[in-house]
């Protein structure tokens, strides 16, 4: 007869196997690696050094500027569909939830594509101003404003009813007093989230590459891409792979500390 285990060894005991498995997993992955290959691959010098210069010079800077003005026309856009969507009056509501409704739904690269083929059919002639980067940050803003108008209506939401009220008996305008005391609130409360939605658009511009940029305006992934067709080898995407990580883990953690502050303040 067997004596009986504690739900402590029990639980020691799955762990200790656990790990031996992920041991075991890690070191057969090891001795089955061709590891020369994927060095030549994957990690090649001699290639990373034909696109080391462009890569931070123009790839990443265009990635930024492409990512900074979609976020700062979203941003732009997504407060006033907030407000539209807590409306009184019934179409603007209607309109603003239209909006998130069609512009969360669609892939972004649907919206890039309409961008880079519907407008010039829609309105010949018209050109956006700054050329791609124009249409570049403009299709970002519109992927973008749909996301941050739930953002910041939950925001205004979250802000005390008390706080408006307190400042029309002060003797504020409703206006004004949204635009000194609710909204001002509003955006602090959803600062963590829209830090979320920076690194989402930074990642999001990757898709330039459906408005046929040239060598100058390219972002990182079109870069890498590129690269990887001249030099028959991968190494450029992982050059390219490695400098959105150097962005979007350091954005991530400071959103989870904003998001970790923020709870500790309630």
């Amino acid at each position: 007869m067997t004596a009986r285990l504690s739900p402590r060894r029990r639980q020691r005991i799955s762990r200790g196997v656990q790990y031996a498995v992920l041991i075991a997993v890690v070191v057969i992955l090891v001795l089955i690696a061709d590891w020369p290959s994927i060095q030549r691959s994957f990690f090649n010098l001699e290639v990373a050094e034909q696109g080391l210069p462009e890569l931070f010079t123009v790839a990443l800077v265009n990635t930024v500027i492409y990512t900074v003005t979609g976020y700062a026309l979203g941003f732009a856009l997504g407060l006033p569909l907030a407000l539209m969507r807590l409306s009184s009056v019934a179409p603007y509501r209607w309109i603003a939830r239209l909006y998130v409704e069609v512009f969360r739904g669609l892939p972004a690269l649907v919206i890039f594509l309409l961008i880079g083929t519907g407008l010039p059919i829609a309105f010949p002639g018209f050109a956006l101003p700054g050329g791609v980067y124009g249409s570049v940050a403009l299709a970002l803003a519109l992927v973008s404003a749909a996301y941050m108008a739930e953002t910041f209506r939950a925001g205004l939401q979250a802000v005390p009813k008390g706080q408006m009220e307190a400042a029309r008996s002060l003797g504020m305008s409703h206006s004004r007093a949204m635009v000194s005391i609710v909204i001002p609130q509003a955006v602090r409360i959803v600062v963590p989230p829209l830090t979320n939605e920076l690194v989402l658009l930074f990642k999001d511009s990757s898709l330039v590459f459906i408005l046929g940029v040239t060598s100058t305006q390219v972002e990182l992934a079109k870069f890498g891409n590129d690269l990887a067709s001249a030099t028959a080898n991968p190494t450029p995407i992982i050059m390219a792979g490695a400098t959105y990580l150097l962005i979007t883990i350091p954005l991530g953690y400071l959103a989870r500390r904003l998001e970790a502050r923020q709870g500790k303040g309630q």
